[in-house]
């Protein structure tokens, strides 16, 4: 029997498709690096074990996946209920036990990979919407498992860095984070460039900006909010003694 492979053509949702899966697959090995006592331990992110992490990524890939559905059928299924659904559905799966906390993750991330195999390929253009209310095509889904997967592997606090995500990953990380800051208008005054490249981002027409410099991996791991490692700031062509926050991103 010939392998199933994915009705999409589309050799730039194919690379896509690629950098999500490979994504998945770093998340599991560093998921499967850790012993089921350091599943309590915590994360990056505040008030998070690996429990609500590893439930969060698990029930993330049903929430994408229902979003294909939806694509592939046309009957509108949301990712979540509501917030407090979706908040409550992490507390429960942080209270699974291994096995079954590891289980939720491999079997969600098999589901979806089904889902988008099997999509057809003018299906990935029919409207979604996300759980922030945008009216997305389907084919975004894959980014938005592709960001969640990377930078939670990283959230693991398990040797992952930013280091390791790949470079199209991050320049497009960069360039949502600084377009959501540009629609709030938090950026005024903050120029980003990265170092090695042309890559330029936030309040160019600025006069005297707060210029934050540094290598593209330091640089998305900044403007995640998570660390200011290898990053310099300077004003008005003076070093800051410290780097500031990034502005909030979600």
């Amino acid at each position: 029997m010939a392998a199933r492979t994915d009705q999409t053509t589309d050799p730039r949702l194919q690379d896509e498709l690629l950098q999500a899966r490979r994504g998945t697959a770093y998340f599991a090995r560093k998921l499967n690096e850790l012993s089921d006592a350091e599943l309590d331990g915590g994360t990056l992110l505040p008030g998070w074990t690996r429990r609500h992490l590893v439930a969060h990524v698990g029930y993330n890939a049903r929430a994408v996946a229902r979003l294909i559905e939806w694509a592939a059928t046309g009957v509108e299924t949301p990712m979540y209920a509501s917030t407090a659904a979706r908040s409550h559905e992490i507390d429960f799966g942080a209270t699974l036990s291994p096995t079954a906390l590891r289980n939720l993750f491999d079997h969600s991330a098999v589901h979806l990979n089904v889902e988008w195999r099997d999509l057809p390929a003018d299906a990935w253009h029919h409207k979604v919407k996300t759980a922030q209310g945008r009216t997305v095509p389907a084919e975004e889904t894959v980014w938005m498992r592709t960001r969640e997967v990377w930078v939670h592997a990283v959230d693991l606090d398990n040797g992952a860095a930013f280091t390791d995500i790949p470079a199209p990953v991050l320049t497009r990380l960069l360039k949502d984070i600084t377009a959501a800051w540009h629609t709030r208008g938090t950026d005024a005054g903050l120029l980003i460039k990265v170092t090695g490249t042309d890559l330029t981002f936030g309040d160019t027409p600025a006069e005297n900006p707060t210029v934050i410099t540094g290598p593209l991996a330091a640089v998305a791991q900044w403007a995640t909010g998570r660390g200011t490692q290898g990053v310099t700031a300077t004003h008005a062509g003076a070093p800051r003694a410290e780097v500031p926050a990034a502005p909030p991103w979600i």
